[in-house]
């Protein structure tokens, strides 16, 4: 006879950043102890997941749990084991769930163990893409790594160990890339980047960004490849890898490969029970899905984004944690027969590597308007770039920028102000941000 269904009011699942800022907001509006569960796959906590591209991997002082448990990244109180006991929440940890029933509202674990609940928060986040799911020769080697969650990070941190101020070669170029090719170099290591754009971070950057940056990690010594892909890998008779085959020809020694290449929202367990839009699930303006009661956050929700009034999925922790407030004021105002605001979201995206940090705000579309010095050689670099379209400034993105400096250009790419003239605006720079 298998045994009860544990039932709860509410059950989060995923243990990540969305789970973490939800559980806050769950206990600020008031839960009572067993109504609310989370249900992760990993074995601790939530915790910031930045942390892990950045302070987990400094050679000295490195940031380690229980230091970055959310809700620290926002400057709020570290939400510790203890808390989530002491308000009754019940964090059931190092628990995959196989499948998911939403019409009987029941979710079944890797062991078969069954939950059921009321209301459902879907916090899922993405798995890494790995280049084994293409079947790149060699890419089951030992040392070629991943970063997406805590036990990646103490992967990473024993290799950097035992391969000390040895070769590391990067696969990818957008955030993953950039922020571990620092980290590599910080280490010591012996750094070589390779990507298949034109330029790092396309998805974001022009040629104008991209050209400061890439200076700058030469400067750094971290040599560039662009243009080709890893097509696969050498191994030693241990299985470690040794070099990585590059499609163009040539071969890069390394004795640790790191991998980012992209992530995917993980949907699967909903597959065919809820609407979908944009890869994700298909939500309202306060997160709930097309099936009642079923919410979903951060990387998994395709939602409206009412500034660009259309559907968007937004990978981003900054998103994760908005998106997390909202759905769980939505839920309570519900039971109270109360309303909340529509979710209202200004895009925001952010890195910091070595010296340098950026912040970018709105969308990236329309006629890009580089100001400011972006020479990889100055000594103290600061320039941006406007985004203009349809005779509007619509996004916005800061290298080097002061915090008021980064608040004026977040107000331009919530208040899209007009431009008359974009030669203007490229002489203005950030005075323009100053005036609106």
């Amino acid at each position: 006879m298998a045994a009860e269904a544990k039932h709860f009011k509410y059950v989060i699942l995923g243990g990540g950043v969305a789970a973490g800022y939800a559980a806050r907001e769950f206990g600020s509006q008031g839960v009572k102890p067993g109504e609310l569960a989370i249900i992760s796959k990993e074995p601790v906590a939530p915790y910031e997941r930045p942390a892990l591209s950045k302070g987990y991997l400094f050679p000295q002082n490195a940031a380690r749990l229980p230091g970055f448990h959310t809700c620290v990244g926002t400057g709020g109180d570290r939400l510790l084991p203890q808390w989530y006991s002491h308000k009754g929440i019940e964090l059931i940890l190092s628990t995959e769930i196989v499948k998911a029933d939403l019409a009987s509202k029941t979710l079944t674990t890797a062991a078969g163990a069954t939950f059921t609940y009321d209301t459902l928060l879907i916090a899922t986040g993405s798995s890494v893409i790995k280049l084994t799911d293409f079947g790149v020769q060699g890419a089951e080697s030992n040392n070629i790594l991943y970063l997406r969650d805590i036990a990646d990070a103490d992967k990473l941190v024993a290799a950097m160990q035992a391969k000390k101020d040895g070769k590391a070669v990067v696969v990818g170029g957008g955030y993953i890339g950039l922020e571990l090719g620092a980290a590599l170099k910080i280490n010591n290591f012996d750094v070589t980047m390779v990507y298949p754009e034109p330029w790092c971070m396309p998805r974001l950057f022009t040629a104008g960004i991209a050209h400061f940056y890439e200076g700058y990690y030469a400067s750094k010594g971290i040599k560039i490849v662009k243009g080709t892909v890893a097509s696969g890998f050498d191994a030693d008779a241990n299985g470690d890898v040794t070099a990585v085959k590059l499609k163009d020809g040539r071969v890069l020694e390394a004795d640790i490969v790191i991998v980012g290449v992209g992530g995917r929202p993980l949907t699967g367990l909903f597959k065919g029970q809820v609407d979908e839009e944009k890869g994700g699930l298909k939500t309202d303006a306060f997160f709930e899905t097309s099936v009642a009661g079923v919410y979903a956050i951060g990387d998994v929700a395709a939602f409206p984004m009412k500034l660009y009034n259309e559907q968007r999925r937004v990978e981003h922790v900054d998103h994760a944690r908005k998106s997390a407030e909202q759905a769980v004021k939505a839920i309570k105002a519900k039971e109270s027969g109360e309303s909340v605001a529509e979710y209202d979201y200004l895009p925001y995206f952010y890195s910091r590597s070595f010296d340098v940090a950026w912040q970018f705000y709105g969308d990236n579309v329309g006629d890009d308007v580089l100001f400011g010095d972006n020479d990889p050689a100055s000594a103290k670099p600061k320039f941006g770039s406007y985004w203009v379209k349809d005779g509007k400034v619509v996004g916005v993105f800061l290298e080097g920028g002061s915090a008021e400096e980064n608040q004026a250009i977040a107000k331009v790419a919530r208040a899209q102000p007009p431009v008359a003239d974009v030669e203007a605006l490229k002489k203005e720079g950030l005075e323009f941000a100053a005036k609106v």
